[in-house]
């Protein structure tokens, strides 16, 4: 299905016609300066707003998915660090060990760290607040071979 892709000032906006008019027609009339018409959308829709027009293709920018993934993260592990707060207010309350809560806290303050060692999207989507390191890049298997 072909859409109409232009950049706004917020990022990359889709138009879908409706198929009441040709798609050329749609572009001319309703449609910005520098919009053209795209025929694929990235199957990646995770990084929706990493999306940017290159000619008439939509690709996606590692560096914004990498933002993306480590906005998502932080708000992943805002109450996990905050139910630590409270394990550690108590452990130190009743004289108990607190090191594997500060170990904890640690590794969830630590976890956005893993986006930048991600070379792949597929890491990046895979990558939650319960990972202590990154998936394998998997080669895509050689055809003939």
């Amino acid at each position: 299905m072909s859409v109409i892709a232009y950049n706004t000032n917020d990022g990359l906006a889709i138009t879908i016609p409706t198929g009441e008019l040709p798609i050329e027609q749609v572009l001319a009339k309703d449609c910005p300066a520098g919009a053209v018409i795209v025929d694929t959308l990235p199957a990646e829709r995770d990084f929706r707003n990493a999306w940017e027009l290159s000619g008439t293709d939509i690709t996606v920018n590692f560096a914004k998915a990498q933002e993306i993934t480590k906005d998502r993260l932080r708000a992943e592990r805002t109450p996990l660090l905050e139910a630590q707060d409270v394990a550690f207010q108590r452990a130190l309350e009743s004289s108990v060990d607190t090191s594997a809560i500060v170990a904890e806290k640690n590794r969830l303050r630590d976890v956005t760290g893993l986006v930048d060692g991600a070379t792949e999207l597929a890491q990046l989507r895979d990558l939650t607040c319960a990972s202590t390191e990154l998936a394998p890049v998997v080669e895509a298997p050689v055809e003939g071979a």
